[in-house]
C-alpha cells in the first residue's frame, strides 16, 4: 500500500505546525553566523574549528536528506517528523550547554541528523495535507516564503541575542520550540501510512556517503585549498559513489531516489536553478554580516537588525504570490525573482569602504528580499510538480537536498574567490574587497540560474498553461512528463 493524499481536518494548525518547525531548522542556518564572534570567544576556537561549528550541521544535513525522506516514505512521515523534531530540539540543548568546541561542532552534526529528517518530512506532509489547487498553491507559497525569511530573519535573531544574552540563547530558543512542535503534531498532523517494501539499503548509503564526501571536499576546498590532498580525493569518492547510486537506482525495484522524478524539465530546472539560487545567497548572508560588522563598524545587534529591510520586502513579495495565481505563468515571478535577486547582489558587490548603509547596503537588500520573496515559492511548487503521491518524500528530499547542497558548494566557491584579492595593507579594505570578489561570483552563479529556468522551467510551463482549458483550471490532458501519475495525485504548480 502507498501513501495517499488526505484532506486537511485542521489546514490552519497543519500548516502552523509545518512552517513552525521548518522555519526551526532554517533559522540554524543562520542563527550562528551572527554569533560567531561571541561564540569564538567563549569556546576559544581557533579558525578552522569554528567554521566546523557551520561546516558539521551543512554537512551531515546534505548528506542524509535523502535517507530522511525515505524514512518518511516507509515509515510514515509524521512518526518520522516527530522523531526528527526530537532529536533536533535534544541537539540544541546539548549545544546550549557545550563546554568545549568539540561538544558544540559534535551537537551541530546530531542537529544535522534531525533537519535532514525533518526537512522533506515537513514538505511530503505539506502537500498530503492539502488537497491540489488554491490550499496547496497558497502553502507552498508559504513554504517557499518561510525558506526565504527564514534565512535571513536568523541573522537577526542571532544577532539579538547575542548581543543581549549569550549564542547559546539561540540554540535554547529551539526546546521550547521544538517541545510544542513534538507535543502538536500527533494531535493535528495526518499520518501518511507505510509504504510496502523493502528498504533500499544500498542506495541509502552510496547517496548519504556520496553527498557526504562530496560536502566535506568543497568544505575542505574552501579551508586548505585545491591542492590539499583531502580535497580532490574527498571529491572524486563523492563523484563515484553518486555515480554508483545512479548506477543502483536504475535497477532497484523500490529506489531511495525514483529516477523518474527527473524525466520532468520543470522538476530538473527547479533543483538546478536552487542549487545555484542558494549557492548565491549563502555567499551574501556570510560576506555581508562581515562587512557590516567589520567595516562599517556594526555590533552582533546592529548587523542582524540591518536585515530586517529584506525580511520585510521578502514576507511581502511572498504573500502576493497565491493572487497571482492564474493570471501569469509560475515562471515569471521566478524568473523576474532572480533577476533582481542579480540586481541586488551586483549592487551590493560595488559597496566600498566609504559606502553608506542606505545606498550601499539596504536599498541592494530590498532587491534580493523582493527576489526571495518571488523565486522561492515557484522553486519549491516546481521540485515536486507532477511528481505522484508515492514519491512526495523523495521529490521533497530532493528539494532539500539541491538546497543544501548548493549552499556549501556556494560558500565554498565564494570563500576561494575571496582568497584570490591580494592583500592591499588595511583590514577594512582588504575585506571591502574580499566581499567584492564573492557577491560577484554569486551574481555568476545567479545568471546561470536564471538561464537555467529560463532554459528548462519556462517553456515546460508555457506548454502545460496552454492545455488547461477546463472551468476550475483542470488540465484538460496529462503533461508528457506525467505519464504514470493519476491526475488526483499531482501536486498543481503555483502558476
Amino acid at each position: 500500500m502507498k501513501p495517499a493524499p488526505t484532506t486537511a481536518g485542521h489546514p490552519a494548525a497543519i500548516l502552523a505546525i509545518i512552517l513552525a518547525s521548518y522555519f526551526m531548522i532554517l533559522l540554524d542556518n543562520s542563527v550562528i553566523f551572527t554569533a560567531l564572534p561571541s561564540l569564538q570567544a567563549d569556546l576559544r576556537l581557533s579558525t578552522g574549528e569554528l567554521s566546523w561549528v557551520q561546516d558539521a550541521y551543512t554537512l551531515v544535513f546534505g548528506g542524509l536528506l535523502l535517507l530522511g525522506a525515505r524514512a518518511g516514505d516507509l515509515l510514515g512521515r509524521r512518526r518520522v517528523f516527530v522523531v526528527g523534531l526530537t532529536v533536533f530540539a535534544l541537539a540544541s540543548l546539548l549545544i546550549g550547554v557545550a563546554p568545549a568546541g568539540w561538544w558544540a561542532i559534535a551537537g551541530r552534526a546530531v542537529q544535522g541528523v534531525g533537519a535532514a529528517i525533518v526537512a522533506p518530512a515537513s514538505l511530503s506532509l505539506l502537500t498530503a495535507s492539502f488537497p491540489e489547487g488554491r490550499e496547496r498553491t497558497r502553502a507552498v507559497a508559504l513554504y517557499g516564503a518561510t525558506a526565504g525569511i527564514g534565512a535571513s530573519l536568523g541573522l537577526v535573531i542571532g544577532g539579538a541575542l547575542a548581543h543581549w544574552i549569550s549564542w547559546r540563547a539561540g540554540f535554547y530558543v529551539n526546546v521550547p520550540l521544538g517541545a510544542a512542535m513534538i507535543a502538536l503534531a500527533p494531535r493535528f498532523l495526518p499520518e501518511t501510512g507505510r509504504a510496502s517494501g523493502r528498504f533500499d539499503v544500498s542506495g541509502a548509503l552510496s547517496a548519504t556517503l556520496g553527498v557526504g564526501a562530496l560536502v566535506f571536499g568543497i568544505i575542505n576546498a574552501a579551508e586548505a585549498g585545491w591542492n590539499s590532498t583531502v580535497t580532490p580525493t574527498a571529491v572524486s569518492a563523492g563523484v563515484v559513489l553518486l555515480a554508483t547510486f545512479v548506477l543502483i537506482e536504475r535497477k532497484a525495484a523500490q529506489p531511495i531516489m525514483p529516477l523518474r522524478l527527473f524525466a520532468s524539465r520543470r522538476r530538473i530546472g527547479a533543483y538546478l536553478a536552487r542549487f545555484l539560487y542558494l549557492g548565491a545567497m549563502i555567499a551574501f548572508f556570510f560576506f555581508t554580516t562581515q562587512f557590516m560588522q567589520e567595516v562599517l563598524g556594526f555590533d552582533p545587534l546592529q548587523a542582524g537588525l540591518a536585515f530586517l529591510p529584506m525580511t520585510a520586502v521578502n514576507f511581502a513579495v511572498a504573500m502576493a504570490i497565491p493572487r497571482l495565481a492564474g493570471r501569469l505563468p509560475a515562471s515569471a515571478p521566478l524568473l523576474a525573482g532572480i533577476l533582481l535577486t542579480l540586481a541586488g547582489m551586483f549592487w551590493l558587490s560595488r559597496a566600498g569602504v566609504g559606502s553608506s548603509y542606505l545606498t550601499g547596503v539596504a536599498l541592494p537588500m530590498v532587491l534580493i528580499g523582493a527576489g526571495q520573496g518571488l523565486a522561492f515559492a515557484p522553486l519549491t511548487s516546481f521540485g515536486i510538480a507532477g511528481a505522484p503521491a508515492s514519491d512526495a518524500g523523495a521529490a521533497s528530499g530532493l528539494v532539500n537536498t539541491f538546497h543544501q547542497v548548493g549552499m556549501c558548494l556556494g560558500l565554498g566557491i565564494a570563500v576561494a574567490a575571496a582568497a584570490t584579492v591580494p592583500a592591499t595593507g588595511t583590514a577594512a579594505a582588504d575585506l571591502t574587497a574580499q566581499v567584492s570578489a564573492a557577491l560577484t561570483t554569486g551574481s555568476i552563479l545567479l545568471i546561470l540560474a536564471l538561464g537555467l529556468a529560463a532554459a528548462l522551467i519556462l517553456p515546460a510551463d508555457l506548454a502545460e498553461r496552454r492545455t488547461r482549458t477546463l472551468p476550475g483550471d483542470l488540465p484538460t490532458d496529462l503533461p508528457a512528463d506525467l505519464p504514470a501519475a493519476r491526475p488526483s495525485a499531482l501536486p498543481e504548480p503555483v502558476r
